[in-house]
């Protein structure tokens, strides 16, 4: 009897000893899940691959140094959160982070956007360059022509040059080179609509094609926003008199890789689809990216009777604005003197 009675007893004593170590684990386990980490000291970029399963991605944040309890983690994300499932992608984590909310983040598809921007008054050619030199973008676009570009696009038979707007772009990394150029593409096709249909009426533009043109010229002249209008009012006023828009980024673009950084009488003589001087009207295409305040400077130009434009010499980049070739010619000398007294 008294055998019985001491095996019961240390029976009760072992079992107290297993319920009192367990309730410690859970009380632990429990405040660990929801407490701050306290070696995610700085922000950490953690990708989770396609496909991981959620524990092996709980034990290498373990080997890592980030999360403790592996599994226990993974026990209270199949208990507590019914239907979770791991989007891959790169996280951000950061500091106060707790392992229940990296759990969740990581069942968000919240992932880190990276940014790619394009930049006003760049050719379609220098985008393409840009973006082959992003690490996190796979170049599927990056074999094609121009026109097996435009194709895939479904434009077929539109020239690339003028066709992307130029914007700050976010994307989760792996994105294709050929869905930041749909982007960019279809948000030109917007902006120049919006542009287009709000424009002043009575314009020597037959579309919004050549609006988009005229734009890209806009955008090559002037860095300075508030004379974007003004010069567009030239180009408006040759075109409504016939007159020949002799501008400088026409003829630049049309020598291509031929272009050296100067440019010289025989280039301008030289006649090509965009040399300007030679041509009346519109080149073909555009000659870059314009902005979205170059085609608001283009369907509502400034018109103040001028016909000729020079550069004032002065380091803002500004220009002279003249009614007759008179006030040119004396604009012309005026600069001519700035540059070399400089």
């Amino acid at each position: 009897m008294r055998t019985r009675l001491r095996v019961g007893l240390i029976a009760l004593a072992v079992l107290g000893g297993i319920v009192a170590t367990g309730s410690w684990f859970y009380q632990y386990t429990r405040v660990w899940l929801h407490a701050p980490i306290a070696q995610l000291t700085t922000k950490t970029v953690y990708e989770v691959p396609r496909g991981a399963a959620l524990i092996s991605v709980l034990s290498d944040l373990k080997t890592r140094g980030l999360i403790e309890h592996p599994r226990e983690l993974s026990t209270w994300v199949r208990l507590m959160r019914p239907g979770f499932t791991l989007k891959a992608g790169e996280y951000e984590l950061v500091p106060g982070m707790s392992p229940t909310d990296i759990a969740d983040l990581f069942h968000s598809g919240k992932v880190l956007l990276h940014k790619f921007t394009i930049v006003e008054g760049s050719t379609t050619k220098e985008l393409r360059a840009l973006l082959a030199a992003q690490t996190g973008i796979k170049p599927v676009a990056r074999p094609f022509s121009g026109r097996e570009l435009m194709l895939k696009l479904d434009r077929a038979g539109i020239h690339p040059e003028g066709q992307f707007f130029p914007d700050t772009y976010r994307f989760p990394k792996g994105t294709h080179d050929l869905e930041i150029l749909r982007i960019a593409n279809a948000r030109m096709s917007k902006e120049l609509e919006l542009a287009w249909s709000g424009r002043e009426p009575g314009l020597p533009l037959a579309n919004a094609y050549e609006a988009l043109i005229l734009a890209s010229i806009v955008e090559k002249e002037t860095a300075l926003a508030s004379e974007r209008p003004l010069i567009a009012g030239v180009f408006i006023e040759r075109l409504r008199k016939g007159m020949r828009l002799q501008t400088d980024p026409t003829v630049i673009y049309g020598l291509g890789d031929a272009y050296d950084g100067n440019i010289r009488k025989a280039d301008l003589l030289r006649d090509t689809p965009y040399n300007t001087y030679t041509r009346a009207g519109l080149p073909p295409t555009p000659i870059c990216l314009p902005s979205a305040a170059a085609l608001d400077a283009v369907v509502h130009p400034k018109l103040t009777g001028a016909i000729f434009f020079v550069a004032t010499g002065n380091r803002d980049g500004s220009h002279n604005f003249s009614r007759t070739l008179e006030e040119h010619n004396a604009a012309l000398k005026q600069y001519l003197r700035r540059l070399r007294q400089r």
